[in-house]
C-alpha cells in the first residue's frame, strides 16, 4: 500500500498501459547482447506511450545492455525501471546485499522505481530472513533509493499469505499468471493472484506466455481462437487475458527480437479487455491445456546455471513437446538433434537433482530427461 490506503495500480491510474518489457531474452550476437536491436526495441516501447522495464541482477548481459540501451539515451522521467535481489544464489550476506549496489552501477539508474526479492520459493524463503534482506530493502527505500518494493513468487498460496501477512509493508507481488496455469496444481496462478488480491496488492504479471508456450497453443487451442479472429496472435490472446484482471499494474513480455515488439504493441497500444466471447474461448482453451501431456517448461534457464553435464534442458523439453503436443515425433526428433551436443544429452543427466531445487516450475526434470531419452535419442 501507498499513502492514502492506495495499492501501486491505484497509483498508476486504471489509463496506464499494461505492458511491461521483460528483459531476460534479449536479443544476442552469439553470446553478447544485441545493444542495436535493443535500443530500437526500447525506442518503440517509449514511442507507443509504454514505461515499464523489468530486470534482474542474474539476468546474464541484461542490466548492462539496458544502461545502454535506455538509461544512457532517456531522461530518468520517461521511464519505470525494475531489477531484483537473488538472496539464494549469494554465499553470504553480504554478497547478497552488495547485489543492489552492483546493480545500481551496472544500470546507472540512480534509484530503482521496482525492487523485488527474486524468485520465493518453498526452498529458500528462508535466506531472505538470514541474510535480513527485508529490512535491508526497507532502509533503501527509506533513502529513497527505491520507490516501490516486493518479491517474485514461485511457490503456494499458503506460502504467499504466510509472507504478505508477515510483511504488510510490501507494496506489490510479482506473480506468475496464464490462462493455462489458472487452475494447475503446481503453479496455482488463480489462488496466488486471489491471495494478493486479498491482501490488497498490486501484482506484476510474469510468464503470460508460459514461456512462450502459449504463442504456439495446441492445434484445437488455435482453431478456436481464429474462428473468433483470425487476425490476433495466439500471444496477444494470453496477454490480454492477464492484463483484464483487476489490480494489474503490468504485463511482462520477454521480447527477443522487434517482430515480437511489434506484434504486442500491435494489440496492447489501445488495450481492450476481453469481451464475453473471448473469455468463453479462454476457458474452453483452459478445459484443452489442462489435459495436454506437454512438459510445462518456461525456458527460464534457471535449471541450467548449475546443471554439472551442462544439459540444455529447455531446449530438450522444447524438442519433445512436438511430440507431447503435437504428436510431431519427426520434428520432434531433429529438434532434439540440433539441441544437444556429445556429452550433454538427456541420458547424460546424473541425477543430481540440481535442476530441480531451482525449477520455479517444481517440474521432475530427472525423470522427465529419462522420458526425453528414451523418446527422442536414436539408437
Amino acid at each position: 500500500m501507498i499513502s492514502g490506503g492506495k495499492t501501486v495500480a491505484d497509483y498508476f491510474g486504471k489509463g496506464t498501459p499494461k505492458l511491461g518489457f521483460g528483459l531476460m531474452r534479449l536479443p544476442h550476437r552469439g553470446i553478447i547482447t544485441d545493444v542495436r536491436q535493443t535500443s530500437q526495441m526500447t525506442d518503440m516501447f517509449l514511442d507507443a506511450g509504454f514505461t515499464y522495464f523489468d530486470t534482474a541482477f542474474v539476468y546474464p548481459g541484461s542490466e548492462a545492455a539496458i544502461r545502454k540501451a535506455l538509461v544512457e539515451r532517456y531522461p530518468r522521467d520517461r521511464y519505470t525501471l525494475a531489477t531484483k535481489l537473488c538472496a539464494f544464489m549469494a554465499p553470504t550476506e553480504s554478497a547478497a546485499k552488495k547485489q543492489f549496489t552492483t546493480s545500481l552501477e551496472r544500470t546507472g539508474a540512480g534509484y530503482f522505481d521496482y525492487y523485488l526479492l527474486h524468485a520465493i520459493m518453498e526452498n529458500n524463503y528462508t535466506k531472505y530472513d538470514k541474510y535480513h534482506i527485508w529490512d535491508f530493502v526497507k532502509e533503501q527505500k527509506e533513502k529513497g533509493l527505491i520507490r516501490h518494493f516486493g518479491f517474485s513468487f514461485h511457490a503456494g498460496p499458503e506460502l504467499l499469505d504466510k509472507l504478505l501477512t508477515a510483511h504488510p509493508e510490501v507494496d506489490f507481488v510479482q506473480l506468475q499468471i496464464n490462462y493455462a496455469d489458472w487452475e494447475n496444481p503446481e503453479v496455482t496462478s488463480r489462488a496466488n493472484y486471489e491471495i494478493a488480491r486479498r491482501h490488497g496488492k498490486s501484482i506484476v504479471v510474469m510468464e503470460p506466455v508460459k514461456g512462450g508456450a502459449l504463442a504456439n497453443p495446441p492445434d484445437e487451442v488455435k482453431r478456436l481462437m481464429k474462428e473468433v479472429d483470425p487476425e490476433l496472435s495466439y500471444a496477444s490472446w494470453a496477454i490480454r487475458f492477464v492484463a483484464s484482471l483487476d489490480g494489474i499494474i503490468t504485463v511482462l513480455s520477454g521480447m527477443s527480437d522487434i517482430g515480437q515488439m511489434e506484434d504486442n504493441l500491435s494489440y496492447m497500444r489501445s488495450f481492450q479487455p476481453l469481451n464475453d466471447e473471448e473469455q468463453e474461448v479462454i476457458r474452453k482453451a483452459q478445459q484443452i491445456m489442462g489435459h495436454s501431456a506437454a512438459i510445462a517448461c518456461t525456458a527460464c534457464h534457471y535449471c541450467t546455471g548449475g546443471c554439472p553435464k551442462q544439459i540444455p534442458i529447455p531446449e530438450i523439453f522444447s524438442a519433445m513437446n512436438r511430440q507431447l503436443g503435437n504428436g510431431q515425433h519427426d520434428k520432434a526428433v531433429e529438434a532434439y538433434k540440433a539441441a544437444v551436443t556429445e556429452g550433454h544429452r538427456a541420458s547424460d543427466c546424473i541425477g543430481c537433482r540440481q535442476c530441480e531445487r531451482t525449477c520455479p516450475q517444481h517440474l521432475p526434470v530427472t525423470m522427465r530427461l529419462e522420458q526425453c531419452a528414451k523418446e527422442l535419442e536414436q539408437k
